[in-house]
């Protein structure tokens, strides 16, 4: 689980409730009709700017984007050095085997190991790459459509409450009760948009430009070793992706790497 967004949420989900608690008890904040109006209503409205694959394949990203690993850059550099020196004294063939965590790295090696040219490896990954950050798009727009029309919901929920009240002005005692209802239907899109769906879609952004740049950095490392690249020039090429305080920058690599 990725730990800023479980913290973050705790906090501001426990602040909110505690305010609730503090201020007479959480049973005022909760109306069943106004629940369905909001996201009921938001989620049928949202479903009509998407396919139903879509849709559905949203929940499946966001899920990832919540308990996805991403390899750390810098160690990801040295496995991929390390790989580019072994094929440099064993062939592409001493890959064959070789066990990582990430799938497409794993792929990238068993496409070396089968004899695949470098432009077919490129082109190969760069499509699944582009897939991957689709579906990350995809699910990030949607919590972003979320976001717009909770609230929008919330609103519509608040005038049907209003409507409904001013239609029994004539009994004083009712009006209270009955604008607290109202307003329910607008505190609850402010929360399903600001608390859960919008931050929810930054997440998702954040890691597809996370995935990508790792993934890109495979692609490199990989067709660099198919066309026989000196891991220390190869190692200098993958440090351009980290920030410059990260780079390792006493010359790194082996110095009996080149020919």
């Amino acid at each position: 689980m990725d730990l800023a967004t479980l913290i973050g949420f705790v906090v501001a989900v426990g602040i909110i409730v505690a305010s609730m608690v503090l201020g007479g008890g959480l049973t005022a904040f909760v109306d069943v009709p106004s629940m369905m109006v909001v996201f009921g209503g938001t989620v049928g409205a949202v479903m009509m700017n998407f396919t139903l694959g879509q849709f559905l394949g949203a929940i499946k990203v966001a899920l990832k984007a919540l308990v996805f690993k991403i390899d750390k850059p810098a160690e990801l550099i040295s496995q991929l050095v390390e790989m580019a020196k072994e094929t440099r004294t064993g062939g592409l063939l001493v890959l064959e085997g070789k066990e990582t965590e990430n799938t497409f790295l794993s792929k990238g090696i068993q496409m070396l190991v089968d004899g695949y040219e470098g432009s077919v490896i490129s082109q190969t990954l760069s499509a699944e790459m582009n897939q991957a950050a689709s579906r990350h798009s995809d699910g990030a727009a949607i919590f972003n459509k979320i976001g717009e029309v909770a609230p929008a919901m919330g609103m519509i929920g608040t005038l049907v409450g209003l409507i409904l009240m001013l239609g029994n002005l004539d009994d004083p005692k009712s009006i209270g009760p009955s604008m607290a209802i109202a307003l329910l239907t607008t505190l609850y899109g402010a929360l399903l948009a600001n608390v859960f769906a919008m931050p929810l879609a930054g997440k998702l952004t954040l890691r597809r430009n996370e995935e990508i740049m790792v993934q890109s950095m495979i692609i490199d490392a990989v067709t660099g070793i198919q066309e026989g690249t000196n891991p220390r020039v190869l190692e200098e090429l993958l440090q351009t992706y980290l920030p410059g305080s990260k780079r390792d920058t006493d010359g790194g690599g082996d110095s009996n790497g080149g020919d």
